[in-house]
């Protein structure tokens, strides 16, 4: 089968200017341009576009795709099953949060009963989606899918007690700081400690700790807007670029 770009696009259904702007940018070229300067697309093509639409659809951002599916050693085969087991973790956070949601309504018109563990269990599992939305595509670009997917695993496991242990140490990491910056040194003792909670706070989620991962999640808080405003907002202005100091003076050490 051959494709021009308005029956691509409706094949896969994404927009002409989404296929336009992909041979652009040099991540799906058609196979062609006939005598009348249409795009002509091939079985090859639809593949590609099949690869990239999966890869969107796990948040990898555009040069990362065009880097792997242009790559000499790119595994078809390999990338769908990846992708599976990808889709498959994800359907399965998806089900415990729709059968969390279903029983709380339950719970509510008296039909079964649902004990504080479990309402927990339910919030957990929204906090993973509201993140996985929010910030999924930025950190598993950083840290990659299996060092996330276990990082997620770590946080659903964390008991009632431990998940207010974590709130209370990012709460005393927002005190710390805000102390650390009114004396004005990032490589100061309240500097240090603000670090060291801001490490410890981090232990509850991480598989393991690393010097490197927690310099390059610092950068984040300042490379990323969302990230800085939040640290500004819970501590004040400058807050994460002041943090960022402080974590890259506590990862020297």
């Amino acid at each position: 089968m051959i494709y021009t770009v308005q029956k691509l696009a409706e094949l896969a259904g994404v927009s002409k200017r989404t296929l336009r702007y992909y041979d652009q940018i040099g991540l799906l070229h058609p196979a062609e341009i006939n005598a009348s300067g249409y795009r002509i697309y091939t079985e090859k093509e639809v593949d590609l576009l099949q690869q990239i639409l999966f890869y969107r659809e796990l948040g990898v951002d555009l040069d990362t795709i065009k880097s792997i599916i242009h790559s000499p050693g790119f595994d078809r085969e390999k990338a769908l099953k990846e992708h599976r087991d990808s889709l498959l973790e994800k359907q399965e956070r998806i089900r415990r949060l729709l059968g969390n949601v279903e029983k709380s309504i339950q719970a509510l018109e008296g039909k079964v009963q649902m004990t504080d563990s479990e309402k927990f269990t339910g919030f957990k599992e929204k906090l993973l989606a509201e993140n996985e939305s929010a910030y999924g595509e930025e950190i598993r670009e950083a840290y990659g899918e299996e060092t996330v997917e276990a990082s997620y695993q770590k946080f659903h496991g964390l008991s009632e007690e431990q998940y207010k242990q974590m709130e209370e140490v990012e709460q005393r990491v927002f005190e710390t700081l805000r102390k650390a910056m009114k004396e004005g040194d990032s490589a100061g003792q309240a500097a240090m400690r603000a670090a060291g909670l801001h490490r410890e706070w981090l232990s509850f989620t991480w598989p393991a700790y690393s010097k490197e991962a927690h310099a390059g999640l610092a950068e984040m808080y300042v490379q990323d807007e969302r990230f800085t405003a939040y640290y500004e907002n819970k501590a004040g202005k400058g807050a994460a670029q002041f943090l960022r100091d402080c974590i890259e003076q506590y990862t020297k050490s």
